[in-house]
């Protein structure tokens, strides 16, 4: 009886993957088609915009719609907000762990040369540098191998985002435009892209040429990539002679009840809300804060206070250069390990 009851079910369940095949199979069909409508409006925008219609003509055949693309983007959480914060150590075991912190020290030995000159130019830490790149692609061991024309096509047909993905889509033809071949033009599902993972945009606007050979190359140039994540933060204001922040220790006496920050941030408003107000290094020191295997930075270098994992746990001192990480990518756990791996890798 067990056996016929099971085979029942099996059969049901067959009937109904038949049926689901059947309605996705239209579906599917019915987004090709429409995909290959919206096409022309890419086509005009990017000659519009100064693409070679030439780059423009032998990109459009090729292309087709991507379900899995549009999956994963409506995958994305809806409502950060109604999501429990988990806590900080778990995630920092995993992302400032010892065989990241060693391919990021062998990175830093064998860039040096580099790295001091882009430094010398923008005031980045050279460990910060590398710390971004391990966090991105674990030093360029995985960049991310999605078609980046398809992908930004397929989102900007989709039409939650349209103006952004159409226009990362004109930026990747530009690229093309720049001698950039087609089929070095793969990444993220998002169009994020070659060892800094930047979008097409950004590499217009801040990829530069760090090894001098006349070409902007952030998916092979080790040289490029550091300059160009230099770059990046030096336009993100970083400010050279700064720490990003350090651990601290917070007495058990601590009030923290004035430490409210009544700031409200345009961009990323739960991430910042998680920050105190701003005080000086002397005003920290005199509440009873300690660093915690460091000396206090200069007494007039203004910081907030964050304990990501609540009270009685490490918490940190975070500068205005923490901020800039951020604009990296705008998430704290992020921010603090690329904090946290720099100042291993360069131990």
């Amino acid at each position: 009886m067990v056996h016929v009851s099971n085979f029942i079910v099996r059969l049901s369940t067959l009937a109904a993957c038949a049926g689901a095949l059947a309605v996705a199979a239209p579906a599917v069909a019915q987004d090709e088609a429409g995909f290959q409508a919206y096409l022309p409006q890419l086509r005009a925008q990017a000659i519009r915009e100064g693409v070679r219609p030439a780059t423009v003509d032998s990109v459009l055949p090729t292309l087709t719609y991507n379900a899995r693309v549009v999956e994963l983007d409506r995958g994305q959480p809806g409502n950060p907000q109604s999501t429990r914060i988990p806590p900080f150590a778990p995630y920092k075991a995993r992302h400032v762990d010892a065989a990241r912190i060693g391919r990021g020290q062998k990175a830093y030995a064998a860039n040096r040369a580099k790295l001091s000159r882009v430094e010398a130019t923008t005031g980045v830490p050279e460990s910060i540098m590398v710390a971004i790149w391990g966090h991105e692609t674990n030093y360029g061991s995985y960049t991310g191998n999605f078609d980046l024309l398809r992908s930004l096509a397929t989102l900007a047909y989709e039409g939650r985002r349209r103006q952004l993905f159409a226009g990362e889509f004109v930026a990747t033809l530009k690229i093309m435009d720049r001698g950039i071949p087609r089929e070095t033009l793969k990444g993220s599902w998002a169009g994020a892209t070659g060892n800094p993972q930047f979008l097409p945009s950004m590499y217009l606007r801040l990829a530069v040429d760090g090894d001098g050979d006349g070409r902007v190359d952030i998916w092979n140039s080790q040289a490029d990539t550091l300059a160009s994540i230099g770059n990046y933060l030096l336009n993100a204001g970083w400010r050279a002679g700064q720490p990003w922040g350090f651990a601290v220790s917070v007495p058990a006496s601590f009030n923290r009840a004035t430490l409210t920050n009544r700031l409200v941030s345009p961009r990323c408003p739960r991430v910042f809300e998680r920050h105190s107000n701003w005080r000086t290094m002397a005003e920290w020191r005199a509440a009873g804060i300690m660093p915690q295997g460091r000396s206090w930075p200069a007494d007039d270098v203004l910081a907030t206070l964050m304990e990501p994992d609540g009270p009685g746990q490490t918490a940190y001192l975070l500068t205005s250069n923490y901020r800039v990480i951020l604009d990296y990518n705008c998430s704290n756990f992020y921010a603090l390990s690329v904090g946290l791996l720099a100042d291993a890798v360069e131990r």
